[in-house]
């Protein structure tokens, strides 16, 4: 669905001719059509320890691609679905690779200096600014027509509780990470325990009400005074909960029972995504991240039939073929992830009318790492699905050497926050990237 800046670029996709367009500009119903905000969205998704090259990158550039192995799941979505090769983790300073490549994935900062020892190099701390995706969650809610409930959503699948630079990737500034939530019935709670609290509170306060007005037939005028300070205090509340509004769409029943254990990663990974949805659908974020595991994850997809652990595999050399092909198998996994969250946005309409959600939402998905066994910081995997920011979609591009800040820019613009460096300004020089 395109987003039309301008009134005449909304009526030149009507089909009208020039001669047309002196008559018609002038019409309020067809301003308020062309002028009409639609919503959009960004979600970053992170998978761990690097890719298989061969299995993942497409070897044509432009519109005529083949999408390899571990990126097949998105077949269905190609024309929606942009690739680019070429970017590159320019930040370096202290920590080691896996560190600086989720801490500096998304702020393009270095990290500050700590007591956290990585394999190599030096010790880090967190990260030293915020991240692109709470640079835009702030953008958004200063305004009335962006605003939402909760500006940005992290979700998680099977995040480490322990709190530290290979666990982060979301900054609300420098030295304040933002933990992702990866207990689905936490999530739930979240988004819909406080709508529970409303309607417990509607039923507590009607009684009250009616019980109030019994008992001031009954009293001293000095008494009705200090009960009419009291009233005043529930005609506030009763106020806020019908500011609130009721929910647009069902609160969403979730399959009880599922625990935060290595091997229910697919259900926890699928809850999440629905609850994923149901938010948007609610308009309580424009923003979103969904964290699998961790930089260094290890974990074990048994559900695939491998049992090795994740980051293990990683350091295998390229000789090793039987790694090589599990490695792809769990890339190609995330892959469906993605393409799970992708199709799904494309099936649920937009619920102000502007298409499907997917045409007003962009996906995301990166890796803290190029290639797991040399730890490179150069060709960090980024493949964006979905129309949200109005990126040339259904491409493969090959960038050269660009730095990932450019493309984070690219990110900002697109929601109209014109800023001219993100992150190390070092790295900003040439500007956004044009997608």
């Amino acid at each position: 669905m395109s987003h039309y800046r301008t009134r005449r670029e909304f009526l030149r996709s009507l089909g009208l001719g020039a001669a047309a367009l002196p008559f018609v500009t002038g019409l309020t119903s067809l301003a308020r059509a062309a002028e009409t905000p639609r919503k959009q969205r960004i979600v970053i998704m992170f998978s761990p320890n690097g890719v298989v090259p061969d299995t993942f990158w497409p070897k044509e550039e432009g519109a005529d691609f083949k999408l390899p192995e571990s990126l097949s799941p998105l077949e269905k979505l190609r024309e929606r679905t942009l690739v680019l090769h070429g970017v590159n983790d320019k930040v370096r300073g202290d920590g080691d690779n896996h560190m600086r490549g989720i801490g500096c994935l998304l702020t393009g900062v270095e990290l500050f200096p700590g007591n956290i020892q990585g394999g190599s190099h030096t010790p880090a701390g967190w990260s030293s600014g915020i991240s692109i995706d709470q640079e835009i969650k702030n953008f958004l809610q200063k305004s009335d027509a962006t605003r939402t409930r909760f500006g940005s959503l992290e979700f998680g699948v099977m995040v480490p509780d322990r709190a530290d630079t290979w666990t982060r990737m979301s900054y609300a500034a420098g030295n304040k990470p933002i933990a992702p939530i990866d207990d689905p019935y936490q999530m739930f709670n979240k988004l819909y325990g406080r709508q529970k609290d409303q309607e417990s509170l509607r039923s507590v306060l009607d009684e009250l009400q009616t019980d109030l007005k019994k008992i001031s037939q009954h009293i001293s005028s000095a008494d009705k005074k200090l009960l009419d300070e009291q009233t005043t205090l529930v005609r506030e509340l009763e106020q806020e909960l019908q500011t609130a509004g009721p929910l647009t769409h069902a609160v969403p029943v979730l399959e009880q029972g599922i625990k935060e254990e290595n091997d229910n990663i697919p259900q926890i990974s699928k809850l999440n995504i629905e609850l994923m949805i149901n938010s948007f659908q609610a308009d309580f974020a424009r923003v979103a991240t969904l964290q699998y595991t961790n930089s260094v994850g290890g974990a074990r997809h048994r559900w695939l039939g491998i049992e090795e652990g994740h980051h293990e595999m990683s350091h295998e050399p390229d000789s090793n073929e039987k790694v090589q092909e599990k490695l792809t198998k769990i890339n190609k996994w995330y892959c469906e992830q993605l393409a799970y969250l992708a199709q799904r946005l494309a099936e649920t309409p937009e619920p102000d009318g502007h298409g499907s959600m997917l045409d007003n939402t962009t996906i995301v998905w990166t890796n803290e790492l190029g290639k797991g066994n040399s730890h490179t910081l150069d060709n960090t995997p980024f493949v964006l699905v979905g129309n949200g920011l109005d990126f040339q979609m259904g491409q493969a591009k090959k960038l050269g050497k660009v730095a990932h800040n450019r493309l984070l820019l690219s990110f900002a613009h697109a929601f109209g926050h014109r800023i001219d460096k993100f992150g190390n300004p070092d790295f900003c020089k040439d500007g956004p990237l044009s997608l």
